[in-house]
């Protein structure tokens, strides 16, 4: 049976500032906007992650290319360069551009890193959350990257905690009966680009409670390692 699901947009998320309790001040936003349920799950910005952890760091605000030594620091090593743009793997495995470096919704003289370790990020919130809150709820730590052969970008999920983050179909069959060989789905993928249909990149929504998620997708699982391609799975590199 084909399930409806509802984003709701959490306003009054606050300014988050380094040493702030993320957690705590998410809560208090869905007071106001809607009041947590069991099986809820949060969609949730890196940026404002990455600043409640304090991975900030300062920059040239009259130089749009001075976080580029960040990009070389924060990579495990460089894939492509052309012009200005660079496109690295991260120690967490993502290839992305720049490192993940971003300097959107910052202080013009501040630069966001990516959080040190996002689906621990996620489990701290799904524990803090769960214990204040009495709630069983799923968290996405969310980012948005480009795509290789596609124009335009997609959040994708960087961080997960309390969801099955690849629903493995493989083994079952089609609506015409045949054995699906190699279908997995990525779920936490999937509900981080439908969160970013009402967060928006300009709007200052930094969370998005999805309802409606199948009881079935929780578990435990995580990000790095369930849905970051090992490099000999990968044809590319």
């Amino acid at each position: 049976m084909l399930r409806t699901l509802t984003i709701i947009p959490v306003h009054g998320l606050p300014e988050v500032r380094p040493g702030d309790d993320l957690a705590g001040l998410i809560i208090d936003a869905c007071e106001e906007s809607c009041r947590l349920e069991q099986h809820d799950v949060l969609v949730v910005s890196q940026k404002v992650v990455s600043k409640a952890e304090g991975r900030l760091v300062e920059v040239d605000p009259d130089d749009p290319q001075s976080h580029k030594p960040l990009v070389v620091e924060e990579s495990a090593r460089i894939i492509r360069r052309r012009g200005d743009l660079i496109i690295s793997e991260t120690k967490h495995g993502f290839v992305c551009a720049s490192a993940g470096i971003d300097r959107s919704n910052v202080e013009p003289n501040i630069a966001a890193l990516l959080p040190d370790d996002s689906d621990r990020s996620a489990r701290r919130l799904r524990d803090a959350i769960a214990g204040r809150c009495a709630v069983r709820v799923g968290i996405i730590v969310a980012d948005t990257f480009g795509r290789p052969w596609r124009r335009g970008l997609t959040d994708v999920a960087i961080g997960s905690a309390g969801l099955l983050p690849v629903l493995d179909l493989r083994g079952t069959d089609d609506a015409g009966g045949r054995e699906l060989q190699v279908t997995e789905v990525c779920i936490v993928d999937e509900l981080a680009g439908a969160a970013e249909l009402v967060r928006g990149k300009a709007t200052g929504v930094a969370v998005a409670v999805i309802r409606g998620v199948d009881p079935a997708w929780f578990g435990e699982g995580n990000v790095v390692d369930e849905i970051v391609r090992h490099p000999s799975e990968d044809l590319f590199r």
